[in-house]
Parts: C-alpha cells; sequence; structure tokens
C-alpha cells in the first residue's frame, strides 16, 4: 500500500487538475494506492501564509510518494529528508497523473532532474 499526494487546484478529488507550483496549491489530493479512495487537504503551509512546509504537511499526513509538475533541487532535498519519494511530470487531472506514475510514466525526481529556478527569491520558473 501506498500513499499518494498530488497538488490539486480545486476539492474535487481525481477529476481536479494537477496544480503546477506544489507549494502554492490550494490543495493536495491524497491517494490510497490499497483502498483506491481518494481525499482533499488543504494547504495549510507558510507559502499560503499558514506554517511549515509541504514535505512537513505531507509527512504528517504519511505520504509515500508525491506526483507533481517538476520542483527545485531544495525542494528534493528536503521531500528526501522526509523520506517522501517525487516523481515529476505529472499533467492533467490528478486521476491522470496516478494513472501515468500506476505506468511507470513519470520520472523519479533527482538534484540532476530539478529546476534550478525553483529558488525562494519570489520570482519562480516552472518546468514541466
Amino acid at each position: 500500500m501506498m500513499k499518494l499526494c498530488i497538488p490539486s487546484m480545486g476539492q474535487n478529488g481525481m477529476e481536479d487538475t494537477v496544480g503546477q507550483h506544489f507549494g502554492k496549491v490550494p490543495y493536495y489530493t491524497l491517494y490510497d494506492t490499497e483502498t483506491k479512495e481518494a481525499s482533499v487537504i488543504s494547504n495549510t503551509s507558510e507559502h499560503n501564509g499558514g506554517t511549515g512546509l509541504p514535505p512537513e504537511i505531507m509527512a504528517k499526513e504519511n505520504v509515500d510518494i508525491m506526483l507533481c509538475g517538476g520542483l527545485g533541487k531544495k525542494a528534493v532535498d528536503m521531500f528526501e529528508q522526509y523520506g517522501i519519494a517525487v516523481f515529476i511530470g505529472a499533467t492533467g487531472t490528478i486521476q491522470d497523473a496516478v494513472a501515468a506514475w500506476d505506468a511507470n510514466k513519470l520520472s523519479k525526481a533527482t538534484r540532476d532532474n530539478s529546476c534550478a529556478g525553483h529558488g525562494h527569491d519570489g520570482d519562480h520558473e516552472h518546468c514541466h
């Protein structure tokens, strides 16, 4: 059993759109690979005026894997510190992202394939 987390733009579960900036999305859709059930939690990180960082939120939810469009080297390191594997290349709906991961069509994020422009200077570049 694995618990997946996908940044999402709304609260519509598997039908929602994958958010392309995992730190600033309003929600995260959680998907349990055993029960095939999805749930949605709010992004309460400091990026959205709360406290903590997305990897901390996901660790509290016992997330094993995060699926996203792309992320920076610092974020890859932070997720690794929490034991959360990250796969990049997720697009479309949450269902599309889960299906792509299930079919081994997403790439495991590493420091080498991360985006250089995802610093915390307020001007984020997005790679997909």
